[in-house]
């Protein structure tokens, strides 16, 4: 689900009550290859897969994957190996990641974790976690953040959790509450941070990140760093960037750094509106699209931030003018490989969206049409195959 932005989620939520929840047998979307360019050697990355969030209501998360080793781009590949699992992904895939040889896509709205083989995207169990949001993982476990309410606006929300699950066997062994409404999450040592938004609660957002002891399983403190609090990225040098909304408002949307040797606040950068970001090196790719009630409108920006110096590079990494013709930046990653990153654009949020590949130097490579809302990519070292 697109960032707890008011607007957005009540866009959503009403947009479902024109979409049915569970599409007729012809309105399922069907797997399509597309070539998109020549075959290429890209080390030991053999491709990616894209989760598109799919409409609120409409049960049309779905997933493609991209093959450098064929040049061909697969859409719904899902559906394509799991033709027996009804209603195929759900309703608003929320985040994807790859641990050992499993797949795992967090399915918000449908409120459980889809659990695949890496190898062959066949199904191996949905997990039930209410609500849930992202995922991440240390040894034989994931954690993945709940807001643990029903999905709507409620200024009496309660707190969310993590859950704590066996990759083995895939079993939900315990839950630790923690703030309200929690997102993205990193872990340093053994310890586990998670942002807290308190988005369904607006105007009276959380402003904390959380911080678990893995070992006893207990949230022992909470960080105070900015209101409605979403993304994390975990640097190098051991420092933790988290992105903050604002209110959409007065309070614009921000960046900010925790070091987890004092679990404090060394740096706020005002200046430095964050919707979503990624790390390469020490290169940190933030893009932003920043709503304010104030205009009615989006402030779109493209940074990179040096995480070592801590000054910004640029504002502009992408140079040939094709973010001109991104309407809504959502997804965004880089190859760690060869440097090229990738933009994907959620147009109107309920029409098919795209996937654009930029050079490490900011000029376009290809673009292909994806499925709806497309946001979420992660690269993956095993060789997909058909059986």
């Amino acid at each position: 689900m697109r960032r707890v932005c008011i607007n957005l989620l009540l866009l959503l939520l009403i947009a479902g009550m024109f979409l049915v929840s569970c599409r007729e047998e012809d309105e399922i979307i069907r797997p399509t290859e597309t070539d998109i360019t020549t075959p290429e050697d890209s080390g030991p990355i053999k491709g990616f897969f894209l989760l598109n969030e799919g409409n609120m209501g409409s049960n049309k998360a779905t997933l493609d994957y991209f093959d450098y080793e064929t040049g061909v781009y697969t859409k719904n590949i899902y559906a394509d190996r799991n033709p027996g699992v009804v209603k195929e992904l759900g309703d608003v895939g929320n985040d994807i990641q790859i641990y050992g040889d499993k797949l795992y896509a967090v399915i918000n709205c449908s409120h459980f974790v889809e659990v695949m083989d890496v190898r062959t995207v066949k199904h191996i169990k949905a997990v039930s976690i209410p609500n849930c949001r992202y995922i991440t993982f240390k040894d034989e476990y994931a954690y993945v953040s709940s807001y643990a309410g029903p999905v709507k606006i409620d200024p009496n929300a309660r707190l969310g959790y993590v859950a704590k699950m066996d990759t083995t066997n895939l079993q939900v062994l315990d839950t630790c509450v923690v703030g309200y409404q929690p997102d993205e999450m990193v872990i340093v040592g053994n310890k586990l941070y998670v942002a807290n938004s308190g988005g369904y609660r607006v105007p009276n957002y959380d402003s904390t990140v959380s911080v678990i002891d893995l070992e006893s399983f207990k949230e022992i403190k909470k960080i105070d760093v900015g209101i409605n609090l979403h993304r994390m990225e975990l640097d190098k040098y051991g420092k933790i960037w988290v992105s903050s909304r604002g209110d959409y408002y007065n309070v614009p949307s921000k960046t900010f750094v925790i070091d987890p040797k004092t679990d404090l606040v060394t740096d706020e950068f005002d200046l430095l509106p964050n919707s979503n970001m990624t790390l390469c090196g020490d290169s940190l790719y933030i893009y932003s699209t920043e709503w304010s009630y104030l205009t009615n409108s989006n402030t779109i920006t493209y940074a990179i931030m040096n995480v070592k110096t801590k000054r910004v590079v640029t504002r502009s990494f992408i140079k040939d003018g094709t973010d001109k013709k991104i309407k809504i930046p959502y997804g965004l990653i880089v190859n760690p490989e060869n440097g090229e990153f990738f933009v994907t654009d959620a147009k109107d949020y309920v029409t098919p969206g795209t996937l654009h590949c930029f050079t490490k130097d900011g000029i376009r490579k290809w673009s292909v049409t994806t499925g709806d809302i497309p946001a979420h990519i992660v690269f993956t070292h095993k060789k997909i195959i058909n059986n």
